[in-house]
């Protein structure tokens, strides 16, 4: 008997390799797979401007990134709010405690994407919610509200159109700059129970029909992985989401990190990850006598594997990985 309704991520006719320069942007589900490409030593960027849900301001951060145009004191998104300095485009873990540390913040990472962008192989876009957050005063879209008063705001439901021709425009130097660019686009598992349940529902449907749009648009450049469909239709138990009901489970995090590596790693990737992880566990393993010769064996053991790995594939950071075995070693 089956009890689930398999989904069926289709082996893709690119491969993503440890080689290729990725760049993330979007909701939790970016930064879930991102955090599991960084853990395999993957060349990726992951949301350069801190977790972003709305299609509209990944539409901006894409055109920012790619005219690499610093923030100053009078750019419009920076705000002072509860004694911390605030971008209205960025994550809470971008604010500081004054105006001069938040922009140094900022404008590092935007520098930082904005040089990985002019030699990007892979571009992963995971939109969350359809619904925005005007700026009464401007009509600025924003990625974070930082506890503003409510009444600055007005909430709205984005057309596919709207997210279609916006994320396109953002996307259109990107392409003409990498033809062979691959962006896969993806629709967060993660429910945004604040808007109702029925209006989770719309969201999803109207980014879903946006990402159809946008792939008729850009064509063989685009790809579309259904985490948003593995979670509803093959997990499809609460069993797999987090204690609020909201956020998938770690169990539910791996499950689909596994069907995106099947789908889109290539063969000498997976195996990589594989000896990678290996490592990663031996790292992270408590000894009871860390200053024991068993325990010393063991890390000398683990260099070793580190140094062959890295002689193999040179362009692999290991750095943190050796100086950690270093410094218990020369004790």
């Amino acid at each position: 008997m089956i009890f689930t309704t398999p989904v069926n991520a289709a082996k893709s006719d690119f491969e993503i390799a440890h080689k290729s320069n990725i760049m993330l942007l979007g909701s939790c589900f970016a930064q879930n797979i991102g955090h599991r490409l960084q853990a395999c030593k993957f060349n990726i960027c992951t949301n350069p401007f801190g977790i972003t849900y709305n299609p509209l301001s990944i539409a901006t951060i894409l055109h920012r990134i790619v005219t690499g145009e610093p923030f100053t004191a009078l750019s419009p998104e920076l705000v002072e709010n509860g004694g911390r300095w605030h971008s209205l485009l960025h994550h809470s873990d971008f604010s500081r405690h004054t105006q001069e540390e938040l922009l140094a913040s900022i404008n590092s990472s935007l520098q930082e994407a904005h040089g990985r962008v002019q030699t990007i192989d892979v571009l992963i876009i995971t939109f969350g919610t359809a619904y925005v957050y005007t700026l009464g005063s401007d009509g600025m879209v924003v990625n974070n509200c930082h506890k503003l008063p409510a009444g600055q705001f007005t909430r709205r439901l984005l057309s596919t159109e709207e997210i279609a021709d916006a994320v396109s425009k953002a996307l259109a130097p990107i392409i003409a700059g990498r033809p062979d660019v691959k962006i896969i686009f993806t629709v967060s598992p993660i429910r945004h129970l604040r808007d109702g349940a029925h209006d989770n529902q719309l969201s999803k449907a109207t980014l879903l029909l946006a990402i159809e749009r946008l792939q008729k648009r850009l064509g063989n450049n685009t790809a579309y992985f259904p985490s948003y469909e593995i979670v509803l239709d093959e997990l499809r138990d609460y069993r797999f989401y987090a204690e609020d009901m909201t956020h998938p489970s770690p169990q539910a995090v791996e499950y689909i990190w596994e069907k995106f590596a099947d789908a889109y790693l290539s063969k000498g990737s997976r195996a990589l990850c594989q000896t990678i992880e290996d490592i990663n566990r031996a790292m992270a393993h408590k000894p009871f006598d860390a200053t024991g010769n068993a325990y010393r064996d063991f890390m000398r053991a683990t260099l070793k594997k580190i140094e062959a790995v890295k002689q193999q594939h040179p362009y692999l950071n290991f750095e943190k990985d050796i100086e950690q075995c270093n410094t218990l070693l020369n004790k």
